[in-house]
């Protein structure tokens, strides 16, 4: 099975993507699950690394940013006052918040002694989605062990589709879950690159649009979907290695929801779309020794690269996280077919209609 749109011949947008077209094409950023896959319990956790080193000591420059706030996240009220992130960033499903949170304080306490005793707390980071379809939500699966799971298997190389946070995901009223893409921003003779990595979960059927054709409504119409109501939610998680100052990250940022609108989303009143980002060009030391400090920041003049680079990768990483996840069967029968099922049957209806 082909595991990717661009697999399909189906190009998003005119920027050049990374060689892995994933977002950890930006240097440092890695990636790794664990995937609860076991009949009824369909969830997991996924853990995205801005560097290898130690985030608390060595902090990047991020933004959260709410799109629609019917979520549950952790750690973004911090993030937006103090702009940086200090922990991996972990997603998982809606219930199961506070127990990553716990195990990611305890990795992190591990790794800094200090923590609570002569210098401040740490800032877990957790954003969520509600798995609740395909797992059994209420089972509360996901324990401490598949936290240190997923920080420990981060690499630069790592699954799509039904993987770890993603396993039970649902997108489009078909299989959602884990996607990425990048793109690469050139500026003079330097290049750059912005990534993006989403966890799917939202959206009506009927509604979805591939590369502006109505492949929702033609699927729906080939297996006679009824009509249901928009909900779920989407985590974007928004990597560069763009020297941003906090307001452009936030200015970037802002534009997943172009991505997430062209793939025919409204933004419904039930879903929680949610955008934490980050960039590695500005760091921030924890014992910061000097009164004063220097940032980098871009020139606005050269802002739209970034923009259009975060619409593109955002649009391509939500149909990435469709096409790569397989057909799963969950809690109590209910099942989501693979977008992948359907992609040779629509593109062949485009063609004709051409």
């Amino acid at each position: 099975m082909k595991g990717r749109i661009r697999e399909y011949g189906v190009v998003i947008g005119s920027l050049r993507p990374g060689p892995g077209n994933r977002i950890t094409d930006v240097p440092g950023v890695t990636v790794g699950h664990c995937t609860l896959d076991d009949g009824p319990v369909k969830t997991g956790v996924t853990a995205v690394l801005p560097h290898g080193g130690n985030l608390f000591r060595d902090k990047v420059l991020a933004v959260a940013h709410v799109i629609n706030g019917f979520g549950k996240t952790a750690g973004t009220i911090q993030i937006e006052e103090l702009g940086t992130i200090e922990t991996p960033i972990l997603l998982t499903n809606t219930l199961s918040v506070g127990r990553v949170s716990d195990a990611l304080v305890e990795v992190m306490l591990e790794q800094n002694p200090e923590i609570g005793v002569t210098t401040g707390t740490v800032n877990p980071v957790v954003g969520e989605c509600n798995d609740g379809y395909l797992n059994d939500i209420r089972g509360l699966h996901v324990q401490k062990e598949h936290v240190r799971v997923a920080l420990s298997s981060a690499a630069a190389d790592f699954a799509e589709g039904a993987v770890g946070a993603g396993t039970g995901m649902s997108c489009y009223g078909l299989k959602g879950g884990i996607g990425s893409a990048s793109r690469v921003i050139e500026l003079g003779s330097t290049e750059y690159t912005l990534g993006v990595l989403v966890l799917s979960n939202f959206g009506r059927q009927q509604d979805f649009m591939l590369h502006g054709m109505p492949a929702g409504a033609w699927i729906a119409e080939l297996e006679r979907s009824p009509e249901a109501p928009e909900k779920g939610s989407i985590i974007f998680i928004l990597a560069t290695d763009l020297p941003l100052s906090e307001r452009q990250l936030k200015r970037v940022s802002k534009r997943c929801a172009v991505g997430l609108t062209r793939t025919g989303s409204f933004i419904g009143n039930g879903s929680g779309d949610v955008v934490i980002g980050f960039t590695t060009g500005n760091r921030v030391q924890h014992d910061e020794p000097n009164a004063v400090v220097s940032l980098q920041m871009l020139n606005e003049n050269e802002i739209d690269a970034a923009f259009r680079a975060a619409a593109e990768a955002a649009e391509e990483a939500i149909l990435n996280s469709m096409t790569a996840a397989k057909t799963t069967v969950g809690r109590d029968g209910h099942d989501r077919k693979g977008l992948a099922d359907y992609l040779d049957a629509v593109l062949t209806k485009s063609r004709t209609r051409a």
